[in-house]
């Protein structure tokens, strides 16, 4: 998460930081990921999520490309103090002293395409298309995905924290490993009849509602010039937990 901010007139837009490590990365788990799954698990990926496995890997790929894509939506103001400067000139030299005033901070609100966009695109498709061609009893179904992003959601808005300058941050691993337990205790309970479409659907929507939009009442409190929701902190927990808990899910269901 970045930021924007007026200061003396003067608009400053702070975007996420853009480390080649952090990508070099993701595209490693990208690209290690997709030839596991191409070779291991592609009757798995077909007969589960009920994808190609050629759409899975291009959507992993733009998940990846697109967590440095955000589009703007609004902006929210507060009041609160503002660091600014004021140059001083004395013998030739010029003095930067730095004064705290109260004034209006301006927070930008985006959505980011790869941590919001296309979990949601995808959520659509597989609640809307995939679910009822599999399932025979559709609004069970809808109604176990419920449960689960309900799960989700809630524990996920419990571990996530906002880091204030900054935006909101969850445990990468988190997400994942609470989707797993939901849609296992779910399984318990009414046993699912597509597994994989529901940790895909519970899990990244539910982590996009307990990090993101359950928070979006405290953007004021966190005095960061930009929020991008599904972006920065709460990425990693999207992005992994279509990646992570779907193949978990496979795997022990």
């Amino acid at each position: 998460m970045g930021g924007l901010g007026v200061v003396e007139g003067r608009r400053r837009v702070v975007f996420r930081p853009f480390s080649f490590l952090y990508l070099a990365l993701l595209a490693f788990l990208y690209v290690s990921t997709v030839s596991f799954v191409m070779v291991f698990f592609r009757r798995l990926m077909v007969e589960g999520v009920g994808v190609p496995p050629e759409a899975f890997g291009l959507v992993m790929f733009v998940s990846l490309f697109g967590s440095f894509v955000n589009i703007p939506v609004t902006s929210v103001e507060s009041r609160g103090p503002v660091v600014v400067e004021r140059e001083v000139r004395l013998f030739w030299v010029t003095w930067r002293v730095p004064r705290v005033v109260m004034g209006v901070r301006r927070t930008l609100v985006s959505v980011n395409v790869g941590g919001a966009v296309v979990p949601v695109v995808i959520s659509l498709y597989l609640l809307f298309v995939s679910i009822p061609g599999r399932s025979p009893d559709v609004v069970l179904s809808f109604v176990r995905v419920a449960v689960v992003l309900v799960l989700v959601a809630f524990s996920v808005h419990r571990m996530a924290r906002l880091v204030r300058g900054l935006g909101i941050a969850t445990p990468a691993f988190g997400p994942p490993l609470v989707t797993v337990l939901a849609v296992l205790l779910v399984d318990v309970v009414s046993p699912l009849v597509c597994p994989a479409q529901v940790a895909y659907v519970g899990g990244t929507l539910g982590t996009l509602v307990g990090a993101d939009l359950l928070n979006l009442g405290r953007l004021s409190e966190l005095g960061a010039p930009v929020v991008s929701v599904g972006g920065a902190g709460t990425f990693d927990g999207i992005y992994l937990t279509g990646l992570v808990s779907v193949l978990l899910v496979l795997l022990l269901l």
